[in-house]
C-alpha cells in the first residue's frame, strides 16, 4: 500500500500522483490543520447551506478522514464518502461514514445528480486538471446541491510591513510551487478555477477570504491559537512539503533541501514578522433545473 523515498512514506496506488508523504507524522499534521481550520471558521465544517438533512456527501482527497468523521456526527442523515489515494483513514467511524481508495481525477462511481455536497479542502497541490475536476463535480452534484472548496494561498502576506522582501518562507513556498509546476500542478491556476465556479454552471456562488496567521502575533485570542497551529504546522511540515516537489520536480538532493530549511525554520521563530496565509472558501450551487452534464 505504500512506498518509501528519502526516509518518508508515500502512497503506492497511482504512485507519484500525490507528491507529499502519508506517514504518521504527516497524518498528525493534517489532523492539526483540520483543528486549525475549524477554529478559524468559527467551528463550521463547511459554509455551503446544505440544510439540516443532507443525504449524500463526498470529501475529495479526504486524507485521514477526520472531516468526514466530524460531518458524520453532525449529519446523521447523510451517507458520507471520503476518497483518497492513501488507505490511512481511521477504522472506528460513525456508521454513516465510509472511505474508498481511488483517484478523484478519474471516473467517479456514483451516478450523475447524486451528491448534496461535493467538498474538497487543501487539494489544489494534488490536482493536475482542476477544470476537469470541476466539470465532474458539477455532473455528480444533484440539482440544488453544492460544491465547496477550501484552499490556502501558499504565499505569505503581510499588512504592516514587518515582513522583509527576502523572507525565507516566501522563497520556500515559491520554490515548492515551481517544483509542483514541473510535476504538472499549478497551485495558482487551480485556486483561480475554484474561485470561478460560475464558469462551470454553478449559481449563488460565494467566495470568502480568511487569514491564517503564522505565529502568535495576533491580539485576538482565537486567531492567536490559529496562528500557533499555523506556525507549528508549517514548521513541522517543511520537510514533508519540500522533498517531493524539490527532489522530484527540481532535481534537488535531500541534503540541498535540508540546507535551505535551516533559514526557513529560523524565520518561523522570528515573532517580529506579522505574516499570514490567505484562506479561500469558495462554494456554489448547481441550478435546480440542471441535470447531469
Amino acid at each position: 500500500n505504500h512506498r518509501f523515498e528519502n526516509g518518508r512514506r508515500y502512497h503506492k496506488f497511482r504512485e507519484g500522483r500525490y507528491p507529499f508523504p502519508n506517514d504518521e507524522s504527516e497524518q498528525d499534521r493534517e489532523d492539526m490543520k483540520h483543528a486549525m481550520i475549524v477554529n478559524l471558521c468559527g467551528g463550521k465544517l463547511h459554509f455551503a447551506p446544505i440544510g439540516d438533512n443532507p443525504q449524500d456527501i463526498i470529501d475529495l482527497g479526504t486524507g485521514t478522514g477526520i472531516w468526514c468523521v466530524d460531518m458524520g456526527d453532525e449529519y446523521p442523515s447523510a451517507n458520507i464518502l471520503g476518497v483518497d489515494l492513501s488507505p490511512i483513514q481511521q477504522v472506528w467511524v460513525p456508521p454513516n461514514v465510509r472511505f474508498m481508495v481511488d483517484d478523484i481525477e478519474e471516473t467517479w462511481l456514483e451516478s450523475a445528480d447524486f451528491y448534496d455536497l461535493v467538498h474538497g479542502r487543501h487539494i489544489t497541490p494534488a490536482i493536475k486538471d482542476f477544470p476537469a475536476l470541476l466539470r465532474r463535480a458539477y455532473k455528480h452534484t444533484k440539482p440544488g446541491g453544492w460544491v465547496e472548496f477550501q484552499e490556502m494561498h501558499h504565499l505569505p502576506h503581510c499588512d504592516d510591513d514587518t515582513m522583509p522582501a527576502d523572507y525565507p518562507l516566501t522563497k520556500f513556498f515559491r520554490v515548492v510551487a515551481e517544483g509542483l509546476r514541473n510535476m504538472g500542478v499549478s497551485l495558482d491556476a487551480s485556486r483561480h478555477e475554484a474561485a470561478n465556479l460560475e464558469a462551470y454552471g454553478f449559481v449563488n456562488v460565494r467566495h470568502e477570504v480568511l487569514k491564517i496567521p503564522i505565529g502568535t502575533w495576533p491580539k485576538h485570542k482565537t486567531l492567536k491559537m490559529v496562528g500557533l497551529y499555523g506556525r507549528t504546522g508549517i514548521f513541522n511540515g517543511l520537510q514533508a512539503m519540500a522533498l517531493g516537489p524539490l527532489c522530484r520536480g527540481m532535481g534537488w538532493s535531500k541534503t540541498q533541501v535540508e540546507v535551505m530549511l535551516v533559514d526557513v525554520r529560523r524565520a518561523l521563530e522570528d515573532s517580529s514578522v506579522h505574516c499570514y496565509l490567505p484562506f479561500h472558501v469558495m462554494y456554489g450551487m448547481k441550478p435546480l433545473d440542471a441535470k447531469g452534464d
